[in-house]
C-alpha cells in the first residue's frame, strides 16, 4: 500500500478523514507511523497529496494538508476479459487497477463455468475493493470502469460493434499470429484475453469479424493472471 486512497464516505469533515481498518493496520504495523507524521494520500477518482496523522485510537484519523497533485493518467485501454476463476479475481483486479486499465469488460465464453458468476468475489463491492487495493499499490486514484456480460453472443453481436472503430483491436490467442505490438501511451486500444482453456476458434472468428487482430506473445501457454500482466507490459510499458 503505497498510497492511502480515501473514499468520500470516510470524510468526517472537509479535511478530517477516518481511516479504514486495513489502512489503520498498514499505517501502524507497516509504516510504523506516529502522531504528526505525514502520509501520502489520494482521493478516489481525484487528486493526490499529503495528510497528517492526528489520531490512532479506535478510529484512526488524518487531516488533509493538500490534495492538488494530479494522478498518473490511465492507459487508453479497454480490456475484454473472459471471467477468470474466482480464486484469481483478486490478483487480476489488483493488476488491472495498478497498471492503469481504463475500462474492463468481464464476459462469458464457452470455457467459463457459469457458476463463476455466483462467486462472492465477483460482486460489485468485492471487485471495487480489489481495484482499490491495486490503486493503492500503484499510487493512482482512477477507478477502472467495470462492466459484466453473462452472455457471449449478445456481447459480440450487440455491444462489440459499438466500440470505437479507430481503436487498435487485439485478441490474444495461441497460434502463428502476429507478435504483440508495442503502442504509445496515447494510442487507444481494445485488448481481449480468453479463459484458462482459451477461446474456441468460433469465438475468435466473432472477434476477427469485428476487426480484431489475433496476436501472440510466444509459444508458451500462460495462466490468465500472468497473461494479463505480460500483455499490458508488452503493449504499453
Amino acid at each position: 500500500m503505497n498510497l492511502l486512497l480515501l473514499r468520500p464516505e470516510q470524510f468526517q469533515s472537509e479535511s478530517r478523514v477516518v481511516l479504514t481498518p486495513l489502512q489503520r493496520a498498514h499505517v501502524t504495523n507497516i509504516l510504523k507511523s506516529e502522531l504528526g507524521d505525514k502520509l501520502r494520500v489520494g482521493l478516489l477518482n481525484g487528486d493526490m497529496g499529503t495528510a497528517q496523522l492526528t489520531s490512532l485510537d479506535e478510529k484512526a484519523t488524518v487531516d488533509i494538508l493538500q490534495l492538488s497533485t494530479p494522478p498518473p493518467p490511465p492507459l487508453p485501454l479497454t480490456l475484454i476479459l473472459a471471467l477468470p476463476r474466482p480464486q484469481m479475481i483478486k490478483r487480476i483486479m489488483q493488476t488491472v487497477a495498478c497498471m492503469g486499465v481504463e475500462k474492463l469488460c468481464l464476459i462469458q465464453t464457452s470455457k467459463v463455468e457459469k457458476s463463476f458468476w455466483q462467486s462472492p468475489s465477483i460482486t460489485d463491492d468485492a471487485i471495487r475493493e480489489h481495484l482499490i487495493l491495486g490503486l493503492e499499490q500503484g499510487v493512482a486514484t482512477q477507478l477502472p470502469l467495470v462492466e459484466k456480460f453473462q452472455r457471449f453472443r449478445p456481447f459480440v453481436e450487440d455491444i462489440l460493434p459499438t466500440f470505437p472503430s479507430e481503436n487498435h483491436k487485439l485478441i490474444a490467442h495461441p497460434g502463428p499470429y502476429t507478435p504483440c505490438p508495442r503502442l504509445s501511451s496515447s494510442d487507444s486500444a481494445i485488448l481481449t484475453i480468453g479463459p484458462e482453456g482459451g477461446f474456441t476458434e468460433k469465438e475468435v472468428t466473432y472477434f476477427i469479424k469485428e476487426g480484431f487482430t489475433p496476436i501472440q506473445i510466444g509459444a508458451r501457454i500462460l495462466k490468465v493472471e500472468t497473461a494479463v500482466t505480460a500483455l499490458l507490459a508488452k503493449i504499453y510499458h
